[in-house]
């Protein structure tokens, strides 16, 4: 009788552990996506910050994905050999190091300062249309008045806080979904594996709401008069205080680590009726470990790769996640500036609204598909054509967005003329006209007036204004030459809203974009269960891994870099400095970026489908093991093998034989 209590207590305990091991991980997804969001939605705030072009923003967001490939590799497979928990507990420390790093810019650089023609001169009128005035604000010529600034390279210290937020979340994924496959039942592991997943989506959540609160107070409140500001956070110079959320994000990655050093190696397997025979595996395991460390940890390591490239299933599906993050990485880093140029919010709107329509559904499809895996004992088969299914309905979906579309921005001498005529954007600017030629004004600063005839102007002087009224936000600018009304010619400060029909537009997109996420994210939980069941148990840890390692070279690191790069090419307007170089975008031709942002996520994702199709004829033609003939189901536990590449040889002529026959 005291054996059986003992067994028992054992088998509960192993059940507990296994129960807070699931909220710690879960609350360590919950971190690193809220790092991780954060990080994401505050590249417009950096790019302002440091002046820097998109392309380059996107290698810093890329940084994270260089971090991970440092480890990823050596910390999926040998991880599994030491005490996972505690790994992941170093891990999210780091990502706290990595955050603290990230924020140091701020307090090392002086403050933030914006191209402006009133700032410095309201006790004159020499920024405003003044015929015998000097141009003020001209880049410098003399190269010896040009001195780099110590502050134009802060930037480095965020891509290195990000690379290094990158290794501290490598063991996170692979290690604490392998832990949950290792010691959970097979049936319930898709159901964990959902709510660990719905981590993921509170996480962004809640990120992305502390992004919309820092992105609408000024970088440097508390050290500046905020009312003498010329500047609105619509406005395309407005930096946010990037800084403040990202030392939460430290805080909260550092205070998550601490319950995973207080978890154990192993546990007992979830639901295990014969107790005795748990406790005896367990030691077991533990003397196959001793043995292998003996013999060389990396005995096996090749034989497992050689598997897995030998694994049809797994290569197709990891084709598919290459292509479909390529598509998606694009789609999510640079969302909040496809909504600000778009459809003329600031950045803490463009947050707000992507976090409320979008994160909600995903998290609810996350569930819902967790529950249908379990619910109805969904095969491999079936959730690969689940996964599939659902994700081509989103797709079809996706292409509604190209009609949910605004104007360009009216700006005098960059989309039109100055008479509100369309002009053609290959011809390049015609800055000035007849009506402010003779003004003296300065034709590369951004400083943008809306005019009352509705067209915007790109400063004061530009608008031919000669007198003004108030200071900060309230000033107003009178006797506009260029300004051509019936009544007074007058402008205030900040670009022209878009319009009622405009918002309209971007309700229906943001409407689409919650049914799409929703329709997607069912997709989710079936189509990594095929991943997770088409390799071998022992192989899991591994191919998890790889196939982190793969999606981050070939979609992580140079998507957001080619990205950046051809959409900074849509660019009508750049910031210029003293010495002249140039800054951050402040005007997009909002016609040619979405046709980037929306038309070359829709080229991927349409590829993807190409070896979609490849995998669901393997599953339908390849005997599986555990497969049952009669009825035609396969158990949930039932593996694809790929251990010999002879049977990668006999699939591929398969599916040489069904492609022909479709092209017949």
């Amino acid at each position: 009788m005291g054996e059986t209590e003992k067994i028992e207590t054992h088998r509960v305990r192993c059940f507990s552990k296994l129960k807070m091991f699931l909220l710690a991980i879960t609350c360590a997804f919950v971190s690193k996506t809220l790092s991780g969001s954060y990080m994401n939605s505050m590249l417009t705030q950096i790019e302002r910050q440091f002046n820097i072009p998109t392309s380059l923003v996107g290698f810093i967001n890329g940084s994270f994905e260089i971090g991970n490939l440092f480890l990823i590799i050596f910390v999926s497979y040998f991880g599994t050999k030491f005490h996972r928990p505690r790994m992941i507990g170093i891990g999210c420390a780091i990502m706290g190091l990595g955050c603290f790093l990230q924020s140091l810019p701020h307090f090392l650089m002086g403050r933030y300062e914006y191209e402006s023609t009133v700032l410095g001169n309201l006790s004159s009128d020499s920024f405003l249309c003044n015929e015998n005035g000097t141009q003020m604000f001209r880049p410098t010529e003399d190269p010896s008045e040009c001195v780099k600034e110590v502050k134009s390279l802060m930037w480095v210290y965020v891509l290195v806080g990000n690379m290094i937020r990158g290794i501290g979340e490598t063991p996170i994924m692979p290690l604490g979904i392998s832990y949950i496959e290792d010691f959970a039942k097979s049936e319930n592991s898709p159901l964990y594996i959902g709510f660990v997943e719905t981590g993921a989506i509170i996480g962004p959540l809640f990120g992305l709401l502390l992004a919309s609160f820092c992105a609408n107070v000024y970088v440097d409140t508390g050290s500046v008069n905020t009312d003498e500001l010329t500047i609105t956070p619509i406005d395309t110079r407005w930096v946010g205080a990037w800084w403040f959320g990202i030392l939460i994000c430290a805080g909260v990655n550092v205070l998550t680590a601490i319950p995973f050093f207080f978890l154990p190696k192993t546990l007992a397997k979830e639901g295990s009726k014969d107790n005795a025979d748990v406790v005896k595996n367990d030691k077991e395991e533990k003397q196959k470990e001793v043995k292998k460390e003996n013999n060389g940890i990396t005995k096996d390591f090749l034989p497992f790769m050689k598997s897995l490239f030998c694994n049809p299933v797994y290569m197709l599906f990891m084709l598919i996640s290459v292509v479909q993050f390529n598509a998606f990485i694009n789609m999510v880093f640079f969302m909040p500036k496809y909504v600000e140029q778009q459809y003329g919010k600031s950045t803490s709107d463009a947050i707000f609204l992507i976090g409320i329509y979008n994160l909600p559904p995903i998290c609810i499809g996350y569930i819902f598909g967790g529950l249908m895996m379990k619910k109805f004992k969904i095969t491999v088969k079936q959730a690969a054509h689940v996964a599939f299914w659902f994700s081509f309905i989103d797709f079809i979906l996706y292409f509604s967005c190209f009609f949910m579309v605004c104007d360009d921005s009216s700006v005098a001498g960059i989309t039109t003329d100055y008479k509100g005529m369309q002009q053609d954007l290959h011809i390049g600017n015609v800055i000035l006209d007849d009506c402010n030629l003779g003004c003296n004004c300065p034709t590369k600063t951004w400083d943008p007036v809306c005019g009352s005839n509705g067209l915007s102007y790109m400063s004061a002087c530009l608008a031919g204004c000669e007198t003004f009224v108030g200071t900060g936000m309230n000033m107003m600018f009178h006797n506009c030459s260029c300004i051509q009304t019936s009544g007074n010619s007058s402008a205030v400060l900040g670009i022209c809203d878009k319009g009622h029909d405009c918002s309209m537009m971007l309700q229906y997109y943001l409407i689409l974009s919650s049914i799409s996420s929703f329709i997607y994210s069912l997709s989710a939980i079936p189509g990594y269960m095929v991943l997770l069941r088409c390799i071998k148990s022992e192989e899991k840890s591994l191919g998890v891994g790889v196939h982190a390692f793969s999606t981050r070279v070939f979609a992580g690191i140079p998507a957001p870099i080619y990205f950046g790069a051809l959409l900074d090419s849509t660019c009508l307007h750049w910031a210029t400095f003293k010495c002249g170089e140039s800054g951050a975008c402040r005007i997009y031709d909002s016609t040619n970026f979405r046709h980037l942002y929306l038309g070359l996520p829709a080229a991927l994702r349409g590829l993807s489908y190409i070896p979609g199709i490849f995998i669901l004829i393997i599953l339908r033609k390849r005997p599986l093991p555990g497969e049952n003939t009669t009825s035609g189901a396969m158990p949930i536990e039932a593996k694809v093998t790929g251990n010999e590449c002879q049977e990668m040889d006999q699939t591929s002529k398969v599916l040489s034989n069904d492609v022909l026959k479709t092209k017949m």
